[in-house]
């Protein structure tokens, strides 16, 4: 039997009493199956709004060609089952994205009983931050596609043809957009991790080189080669991001160590602290 026990004092309050393993996978179990009607209703409801993303995500292929002045650029379906694989893909990307707030509070309402009242502020704090920082990342990764595959396309030869095979197409805008929104998310789990006492503000501080080295190789890799200005542009936002987790990481460790200061016993607790930095 799995027993949910109230903590010491200090820990905050859970919730008292106990619950059953197999209460807890039925529980798990309904949570699942709540986020798996969520997603499926809405998958359904995008399958039927897959022409206009399809059009929005052919557009610089519609550009290149308009450039071209030809119609040897487009978007190719190489399988009897290509069209229906990419609305699928769409349908299902798009149902996730729609049902995010079901399923992910469906996963806050199944973690909320073992954590403490502090825990699950911190919790809707994070979820309050991280939400904004990736869907402005995922914009962020919106507007560099087309330039991306743009630029990467006026490489091809003069006179040659430009045939995109439809599900690699989609497969690295998707993969752009969602690694663009990762990044900007980053800032949030370092947040995390120095609430944890995994990671301090002086640490952070010292690998600031390495934050902008590893910044300018993703925005390196995320945006196309020639195109300068857009790798610099993300490169600043993902460095600006690192260095305002640095500066929330110090506000956090000052907060802490002046409640320290109130509490019994603030001198080996301090002193801890200096050891533990």
């Amino acid at each position: 039997m799995v027993t949910l026990v109230r903590p010491r004092r200090g820990q905050g309050d859970r919730r008292k009493g106990t619950m059953r393993l197999g209460a807890h996978l039925a529980e798990l179990r309904r949570r699942l199956f709540i986020s798996f009607i969520a997603l499926l209703v809405a998958a359904v409801a995008a399958f039927a709004l897959t022409d206009p993303i399809i059009h929005f995500l052919a557009s610089p292929i519609r550009d290149i060609a308009a450039e071209q002045g030809d119609s040897l650029t487009a978007l190719t379906f190489t399988t009897v089952t290509a069209a229906f694989d990419l609305r699928l893909r769409i349908a299902i990307a798009v149902g996730a994205i729609v049902a995010g707030p079901v399923w992910l509070l469906q996963v806050w309402l199944f973690l909320v009983p073992g954590l403490t009242r502090r825990e699950v502020r911190w919790t809707l704090g994070f979820a309050f931050s991280a939400i904004p920082l990736f869907v402005v990342g995922c914009l962020t990764g919106m507007l560099i596609a087309p330039h991306a595959i743009t630029l990467m396309a006026s490489f091809a030869p003069e006179g040659s043809a430009l045939y995109l095979q439809s599900t690699y197409y989609y497969d690295f805008i998707l993969k752009l957009i969602l690694a663009v929104g990762v990044a900007f998310s980053v800032p949030v789990f370092l947040v995390m991790l120095n609430l944890f006492g995994l990671v301090s503000s002086q640490g952070l501080l010292r690998g600031w080189r390495i934050a902008v080295v590893a910044s300018a190789v993703f925005a390196a890799l995320a945006t196309p080669a020639a195109d300068v200005i857009s790798m610099l542009l993300l490169m600043a936002a993902i460095t600006t991001l690192y260095f305002g987790a640095w500066f929330v990481t110090v506000l956090l460790e000052r907060r802490s160590r002046r409640g320290l200061e109130r509490s019994p016993g603030a001198g080996a607790a301090i002193a801890q602290a200096v050891v533990a930095d």
